[in-house]
Formats: C-alpha cells, sequence, structure tokens
C-alpha cells in the first residue's frame, strides 16, 4: 500500500515515510492511495478472532510490503496486550468499550502501535525522532504511555492550559525522561496550528519531527482494526450494523470509513459532536465552515477544525451525495451530556464519560427496531471525576491507570500560543 499527500496526489510515500514525517510537507495529510478489497480476509474472521489476530492480519494486508507477515505477528503481540469489550446496553444499542488500555482512553490503540512501529522501524538504523503532538485530553496521556522509554524517540506534548482534565494532565505531565508536556496559553486548535506550522517551518529541519495526532496514519490505520474486531461480534445478530462515533478531530471516524472501504459490512456511521459541530453542519447545510471551538463537558471534542476532514472529503472526492449515505452527524449539547450520564447511571448502572454520553444520546435519537447502533464508549469515566460527579451526584471509581498518576507531581514548561516560541522551545532542547 502507498499513501499520498491530500493536497498534492503526486506525491506519494511508503508507510515507513509517512509514519515519520506526519504531516506531508506541502501541509497535507497522508492518505491511502488504492482502496484496497479485504472482503475475503474479512469473511474468515470469527467471532472467536482475537484483537491480536485480527491486528497481525490487517498489518501483513496492508503494509506487508515493509513488515513481513512474522514481524506483523510480533508487533500485534507488543502493540496490543489490551482488547476491546463488548457490552450490550439495551435491545437497540451496544457499547464498544475502547478504555482497557494503559491511558484509559481510545488513543490507546493507535498510540502503541505508533510507538512500536517507529520503534521497529528505528531498530534497523542510527535514526533519532522527536515526535511532536497537539492534544485536546486523551491523545496526550496516550501518546505519553505508548513512548515512555522507548529508544530513540523524544515526546513534546502541547496540550490548553485549563481545557483537560486534572487526571488527563497528570498522564501528560508526571511521566518525565522522554516526555516532555507544554501547556499552552490557548485552545487546543492553536496547539494543533503551532504543530501544523513547525512541520513546515524550515527552521527546524534539522530536527527529525514526526506527530502523533490521528494526522499521522500510524495512530489512523489500527483503529480501523476494532471496528472489524466489533463487526464479527456483530454480524451474528443479522441487522444492519451500524457505529455511533464521538467524534472531534474525526480521525476515529475516519478510520472507520476506511474500514468500511476495504470491504467491512457496516451499514452507516452516526458522526456525534458537541456544540463543535462542525461536520454535522456541513452534512446539513453542504457547508464547511471551521471555526474557533468552544469548551464543553466532552473536551477532547472540543475541536473546531477536524484535521481529519481532509481525509474524508478525498475518500469520497468531494461528493457530498456520498458521503451522507455512509455519515450522518447529530450534534448533542452539554446539558443534554449530563441527562444521558445520569440516566445510563440511575437506569443500567453504568458509568460513562461525557464523550460517551454524547455517542449514547445521538444513538438514542438514531436507533430504530431495524438495527442495531454500537456506539464507541472512548475513555473510562474516571478521567473526567468532575464532570461525572457533577452529572451523577457521586465520584467514579478509578481503575489502576489512573490511581498511579493521581498525586504525582506535574513537569511542564508554560508557553504561548505562538508558533515561533514553539520554535524556540524547541532548537532549545534538541538543536
Amino acid at each position: 500500500m502507498k499513501f499520498a499527500s491530500t493536497r498534492n496526489k503526486d506525491h506519494i510515500v511508503s508507510f515507513q515515510e509517512a509514519l515519520f514525517q506526519g504531516l506531508s510537507p506541502d501541509g497535507g495529510l497522508y492518505y491511502p492511495l488504492e482502496t484496497v478489497d479485504l472482503k475475503s480476509i474479512f469473511s474468515d474472521f470469527s467471532s472467536n478472532s482475537s484483537f491480536q489476530d485480527i491486528a497481525s492480519t490487517m498489518i501483513s494486508s496492508l503494509l506487508g510490503d515493509e513488515i513481513p507477515e512474522s514481524d506483523a505477528l510480533i508487533l500485534a503481540q507488543q502493540a496490543f496486550p489490551f482488547s476491546p469489550k463488548l457490552k450490550k446496553l439495551n435491545d437497540r444499542i451496544n457499547i464498544l468499550e475502547l478504555y482497557h488500555g494503559p491511558s484509559s482512553a481510545f488513543k490507546d490503540f493507535g498510540a502503541s502501535f505508533l510507538a512500536n512501529s517507529m520503534e521497529y522501524f528505528l531498530a534497523n538504523n542510527d535514526r533519532k525522532a522527536v515526535i511532536l503532538t497537539a492534544t485536546s485530553g486523551d491523545t496526550g496521556s496516550a501518546v505519553a504511555r505508548a513512548f515512555y522509554n522507548k529508544a530513540n524517540i523524544e515526546v513534546v506534548i502541547l496540550y490548553p492550559s485549563g481545557r483537560v482534565s486534572p487526571l488527563q494532565e497528570k498522564q501528560m505531565t508526571t511521566l518525565g525522561n522522554n516526555i516532555h508536556a507544554l501547556e499552552v496559553m490557548g485552545s487546543f486548535d492553536d496547539c494543533q496550528k503551532m504543530v501544523k506550522d513547525s512541520f513546515t517551518d524550515t527552521g527546524l529541519k534539522g530536527i527529525n519531527l514526526s506527530s502523533a495526532n490521528s494526522i499521522n496514519l500510524g495512530r489512523l490505520i489500527p483503529q480501523s482494526f476494532y471496528y472489524i474486531w466489533a463487526e464479527c461480534r456483530l454480524r451474528s445478530g443479522k441487522k444492519p450494523v451500524r457505529f455511533c462515533v464521538p467524534s472531534g478531530n474525526f480521525g476515529n471516524l475516519t478510520a472507520g470509513l476506511y474500514a468500511k472501504s476495504w470491504g467491512l459490512n457496516v451499514d452507516q456511521f452516526i458522526a456525534a459532536t458537541n456544540k463543535n459541530d462542525i461536520v454535522p453542519a456541513y452534512l446539513k447545510n453542504g457547508v464547511y465552515n471551521p471555526k474557533a471551538s468552544v469548551q464543553t463537558f466532552s473536551n477532547a471534542m472540543d475541536v473546531g477544525a477536524p484535521s481529519n476532514f481532509e481525509r474524508m472529503q478525498i475518500l469520497y472526492e468531494n461528493d457530498i451525495k456520498r458521503m451522507r449515505l455512509d455519515v450522518q452527524g447529530i450534534m448533542v449539547d452539554d446539558k443534554d451530556t449530563l441527562k444521558t450520564m445520569k440516566m445510563v447511571a440511575d437506569t443500567y448502572d453504568y458509568a460513562i464519560c461525557p464523550h460517551t454520553a454524547v455517542g449514547i444520546k445521538a444513538a438514542m435519537e438514531m436507533s430504530d427496531s431495524s438495527s442495531n447502533i454500537t456506539v464507541l464508549s472512548t475513555a473510562h469515566p474516571g478521567k473526567f471525576t468532575e464532570v461525572f460527579e457533577k452529572a451523577v451526584g457521586v465520584k467514579p471509581e478509578l481503575p489502576e491507570s489512573l490511581l498511579a498518576v493521581k498525586n504525582l507531581d506535574k513537569k511542564c514548561i508554560l508557553i504561548s500560543n505562538k508558533s515561533d516560541e514553539l520554535k524556540k522551545t524547541l532548537l532549545s532542547m534538541f538543536s
């Protein structure tokens, strides 16, 4: 499989090149150049197929020219010592729990594969990489855990001051060693712009920069694997499979759309957003109008200019009618987010994070008796203790991964939201 830039289809690279470049030199995102047909491979999977087995087969099927089958198996075993879980909430809604990894969020899947893939390629040469990534919450903590003490890799994480939960911040700022946290006086969109500017800044050419955001294919491709794992277990229900995806930067949804384009039997996707409803608005009125993000209780989805929309446009050849066939958009506000968290706790004795609540509320509005909707549960509710307590009235139980960082000391550098200041900081660290 080869990859091209969303802004120049003639700029074609290998997976390894896309992995380490992160962003194309022209500012575009790398996307799969070919649409492969994997229907026969998907049909061979069953409800007994483990996540590691599915991941290994997908790695060798998609990237076999660069990662041989024997190495793909080892890579899958190293990257995924954890797995999704599927839970039935009621007769119409299932929950795909994606928070059983080391940082208790779905981004562990992509971050762990990315970290292990980079280490795999770096082991064969003397290169060193500096991972530069922006986060609205969960990406930073997942990347920090996945890359911690990886050989030949340094990590710099930018996060918006005051806009991530206290436990998310602790997960990013307490590891030290090769993990460097920058607290930015601005929004996530500011952080994302600063990262993108750095990749196209010729003054930083001496630093081997790469990204761990969903702009990086190494993050995006493995996120398709859990859709495949879930579909294997849902197909026995003999109803059309629909996924509802809490969406911010739209990497998670794009990964599912890729899986569908490769032949996965998915009927439709629901893009559930908070007040930052840029893509649902586009699907409704045909106008893409990115704008400054607004702060919500589902903070990891506070994105006003979702990067992966470029990949979605390429996939559907800028044909909104085709995109609407596969994707429906719906917005859920903070009031309904809190109500849904409490309703699910009271009715089903089940604790959910605010992002999952956005997905469940959207699924409830879109569900009918003809199909089941599977909501992607993107994070453990313990990562959002304050919001959960506000909604439900009690604090959620914390998993061991969160208890371990709760009382550790924060270590970070405070910087402005200007790209020049990030440049100076990077040069002082790594030049």
